[in-house]
């Protein structure tokens, strides 16, 4: 009796034990986990939410997020530990393990994973069942655009550097545009990098602008296109901020030089054209700084640039004739620009009853006077010199001639005759030169009462005479005679030589 109550309770707990073995595995069957599979697009800042549940009986174990998988995957939620940006949507719930996920950042992207685990009978948890994943994108606005120029003021010319940048964008797509006072600028430089440990991007993007004169009022813009923005985003920047021009300078006269002696001048200087507007105006006269002059109000342009004028009187006297006026103008603490002219006199008036155009020819000869007279001598001394040397070659030829010649005799004052020839140290002779043919026109020779001659008469063999040679003549005194009687002229001249007693 007692065995067969024993054999019907182990019956009775086998039937049991199939019994509960049926329903466990018809359970474990019965158990779902639900993640929908899909893409999820959220903006930086907002908050995500992450759909998960299960249904049916599950083994004891807990419900986790997980990001990513592999190597990289990374746990976002689990009941146990702290997780400040996540928090479930239902607290407590046993089906429901829906997530939310505030301020998300670019770096939150990525594919998430619900994931049921059970309980290990000795170690740690078993992963028991995984969703399919939600794949999350996470679009970040970019940051607003910022510009930047040159570290010093730059001058028309040469092409000058801008650079726009902007960060903590995604996805990483983004578009730069550089516009001049609304006109696109063509070929700039776009360079997109992650930023640093982040999953964002950063955007830096360069031009080169060739600035003008006109440029004061002239803006430069960035702007940016972004698929997280409803409209672009831009920076401005003004050119004013980094152009200088330099002025423009002019100096003049008025009354226009040359101007007369102790007229009063004023010399005018035009600053022009400049920007900034910082500058100052000095007057120099020779290099050594005079009276400021007066400087009027400074005025701006209509192209934004501003003009500085100032005007310099002064008296026209002799002192300054000659004299460089210069204007310097000192711009933005930049070196003097300089520009001058000189105070010129005008000539005299004319004195009366004189020819004023004669003041005019005086002046031009006394410039050139020196030069004249100079080239005048010389030439002058050259044609003394060259008729001496004709002269004196005409001379040697002509002593070169032989010719007879005939012997004169000039009475001695003694009383006592002698005799021509006794002594030839006082023989008075000549040797003249007579052309064969007789001169037509007779030749008289008046002796005047006071007058003193000497006579010279050819010797009567010789008829023909060439030359004679007078190196010197004695003569004496000798009573009045009467005027000889006139005779015709044999030669045509005659060279008389008398030795000296």
């Amino acid at each position: 009796m007692a065995f067969r109550t024993l054999a019907r309770l182990q019956l009775l707990s086998l039937l049991l034990g199939l019994s509960s073995m049926d329903r466990s595995g018809a359970e474990a069957q019965e158990f779902q986990l639900l993640q929908p599979r899909g893409t999820v697009s959220v903006s930086a800042g907002e908050t995500l939410t992450l759909t998960c549940s299960v249904t049916g009986l599950a083994p004891a174990g807990p419900v986790r997020w997980f990001k990513d998988s592999g190597s990289g995957r990374r746990l976002v939620y689990a009941d146990a530990g702290s997780f400040p940006r996540v928090t479930r949507a239902v607290r407590g719930s046993d089906t429901d393990f829906t997530i939310r996920i505030n301020d998300t950042l670019p770096e939150d992207a990525g594919i998430y994973h619900c994931v049921k685990f059970k309980k290990g009978l000795q170690g740690p948890d078993e992963e028991f069942r995984s969703g399919a994943g939600t794949a999350v994108s996470v679009g970040a606005r970019p940051s607003a655009p910022s510009v930047s120029g040159p570290p010093s003021r730059a001058e028309p010319g040469p092409p000058v550097t801008f650079t726009c940048t902007s960060g903590g964008f995604s996805p990483r797509d983004i578009t730069v545009t550089w516009l001049k006072n609304g006109a696109k600028l063509p070929d700039p430089q776009t360079q997109v990098l992650p930023a640093h440990q982040s999953v964002s991007y950063n955007v830096s993007s360069t031009v080169g602008v060739s600035l003008t004169r006109a440029d004061a009022r002239s803006q430069l813009t960035c702007q940016i296109e972004h698929s997280t923005l409803p409209a672009p985003l831009r920076a401005t920047y003004t050119l004013s901020d980094v152009l200088r021009v330099p002025p423009r300078l002019q100096v003049g006269t008025a009354p226009a030089v040359p101007v007369a002696l102790n007229t009063s001048v004023t010399f005018t200087c035009h600053a022009e054209g400049f920007y900034p507007k910082d500058a100052s105006l000095t007057w120099l006269e020779n290099g050594n700084e005079t009276n400021l002059g007066k400087s009027s109000a400074l005025s701006e342009n209509a192209d934004g640039t501003y003009t500085l004028q100032s005007s310099l009187e002064v008296k026209a006297t002799e002192q300054r004739s000659q004299s460089m006026f210069t204007c310097r103008v000192v711009h933005d603490s930049q070196p003097p620009i300089n520009a001058s002219a000189m105070l010129r006199l005008s000539q005299p008036p004319a004195e009366p009853g004189k020819d004023p155009t004669s003041s005019a020819a005086d002046s031009y000869l006394s410039e050139e006077k020196k030069i004249y007279i100079a080239v005048a001598v010389v030439c002058a001394v050259l044609v003394v010199l060259v008729i001496a040397v004709i002269y004196l070659i005409r001379v040697r030829q002509r002593k070169g001639k032989s010719s007879p010649s005939v012997r004169l005799h000039e009475p001695e004052k003694s009383p006592g005759p002698a005799p021509q020839d006794s002594d030839p140290n006082n023989l008075t002779y000549a040797d003249l030169n007579f052309d064969k043919q007789k001169k037509r026109t007779p030749r008289f020779v008046e002796m005047s009462p006071q007058s003193e001659y000497a006579c010279i008469q050819p010797a009567a063999t010789e008829d023909n005479l060439t030359y004679a040679d007078l190196d010197m003549v004695h003569l004496s005194k000798s009573p009045k005679r009467p005027a000889p009687r006139p005779e015709e002229a044999i030669s045509e001249y005659a060279s008389v030589q008398i030795q000296r007693k």
